[in-house]
């Protein structure tokens, strides 16, 4: 966000997280093994895959890595992480352009995938064609995110971030407010709106020094998430000024700022992380990749005071892709280990000990998705409400620059009410800022 925030960029930003066009988790070069060099051999008659990855996608983390190299005993594999998507991208941009630099593998985040279709496609592996993999397996729209005009599949998904809120128990029963994570979804079923009113009940009666949401950020990128179209239309025009779904989910938001509702950080910010460890805010936005990112960060006393609740809307944060440069030094072994990991098995195996919700259909109804629980949330059902959520998510329009104009929202429009601007004032900011980056 993974965002492939993941874990959370990203425990799960995992985006990571995503997200998506979101910072994501904390990440580090590592091989899990003795040659970090990056190079064919992996010593010993071994072949090193390499890849390039952002925040905690989770692979290693949930041991595919090494049960990979098990069943394939002349394979090492090697990840060379970068923190934040915002550091990564533009990087694998340039060596894309370049045609050098590459890693055997790359990660795209979903708030990319549009651009490297439409302007890389001819450096990238088309991944339809190899051998196990199977089209009917992920979602459709997951699918076709990553397929060009022709029919070409550059990039198969990882996981995607269905929406839902995660809160804490206790803070919403002092503030007078049901538990029950049915009781609370009916709390705002169907409306933002009813969402943010919920926020205002919170305020009366909620403790002291805390405030009902964690941040704008995660307020208005969970809004946009349940919008069809938010800042292209299907012919490829730029329509985020324009269309009335954005400026209305930046005009809630930053009324929910102007009530005091949401926490004043920016989001994967070391402040915004002391924010979940002091147990300062009761709700947020929550893809499946964040309970990792909860967990990751919060003191070992909020086991089990997290739960999940239906969204007021179903949405989607987050989601990443595995691709495959021709310019890489081992094309074939690659092709083979990102068909492996994102084969439906490998994704429930993730989730389950990740928390990266499956792009892979056929996983929904796996032991592994279906009997999930997390640490911070009890014996709340977690595989199953994602799995719903999933189901529910509306298909979006995905353009070029999506990851710029979400981030200019966010990091220089909303963010800016809580330190004092008016509504007004920080749309304009960040419309020009976007449109500044954008070129226009």
């Amino acid at each position: 966000m993974r965002a492939r925030i993941r874990t959370a960029r990203k425990a799960l930003a995992l985006a990571a997280v995503a997200s998506l066009g979101t910072g994501l988790l904390a990440g580090c070069a590592d091989d899990g093994g003795d040659d970090s060099s990056g190079s064919s051999s992996g010593g010993k008659g071994k072949t090193t895959i390499t890849l390039g990855l952002f925040g905690t996608m989770g692979f290693k983390e949930a041991g595919l890595y090494a049960e990979y190299e098990k069943l394939n005993p002349k394979i090492k594999i090697a990840e060379n992480v970068v923190e934040r998507n915002e550091n990564y991208y533009p990087a694998l941009l340039n060596h894309l352009t370049t045609n050098s630099g590459l890693q055997d593998v790359q990660a795209v985040e979903v708030g990319n995938i549009a651009e490297i279709v439409n302007t890389q496609s001819a450096k990238l592996e088309d991944l339809s064609k190899v051998s196990g993999v199977n089209k009917a397996d992920w979602l459709d729209w997951k699918w076709q995110q990553a397929t060009t005009k022709d029919g070409q599949t550059i990039g198969l998904g990882t996981d995607i971030g269905p929406m839902a809120i995660c809160y804490r128990k206790d803070l919403f029963e002092k503030a007078g407010l049901p538990s029950d994570r049915a009781e609370v979804g009916k709390l705002w079923a169907g409306d933002w709106n009813k969402f943010v009113d919920v926020g205002e009940r919170y305020k009366k009666n909620g403790p002291e020094g805390t405030t009902f949401m964690d941040s704008p950020g995660g307020l208005i990128n969970a809004i946009l998430s349940s919008e069809k179209e938010k800042f292209y239309d299907a012919s490829g025009k730029v329509i985020y000024k324009t269309n009335p779904a954005v400026k209305n989910a930046f005009d809630l938001t930053a009324e929910a700022a102007e009530k005091g509702l949401v926490g004043a950080q920016t989001q994967f910010q070391p402040a915004w992380d002391q924010t979940i460890a002091n147990n300062k805010f009761a709700a947020m936005a929550c893809p499946p990749w964040m309970l990792g990112y909860i967990k990751g960060k919060s003191q070992p006393d909020a086991k089990g005071k997290w739960d999940v609740a239906v969204a007021p809307k179903s949405g989607n944060w987050g989601g990443s892709f595995l691709s495959v440069p021709k310019s890489g030094k081992n094309v074939e072994e690659a092709k083979k280990l990102v068909a492996w990991l994102t084969a439906p098995e490998q994704q429930a195996k993730l989730f389950k000990v990740q928390g990266s919700f499956p792009s892979a259909q056929a996983a929904f109804d796996s032991p592994e998705v279906t009997g999930a629980k997390n640490d911070m949330t009890g014996d709340a059902p977690i595989g199953e409400i994602f799995a719903e959520a999933a189901k529910q998510i509306p298909v979006q329009v995905i353009g070029p620059k999506d990851q710029i104009i979400q981030q200019g929202l966010t990091d220089n429009g909303v963010i800016l009410v809580t330190k004092g601007k008016s509504a007004k004032e920080a749309w304009e900011t960040a419309t020009k800022t976007i449109d500044n980056n954008l070129d226009q």
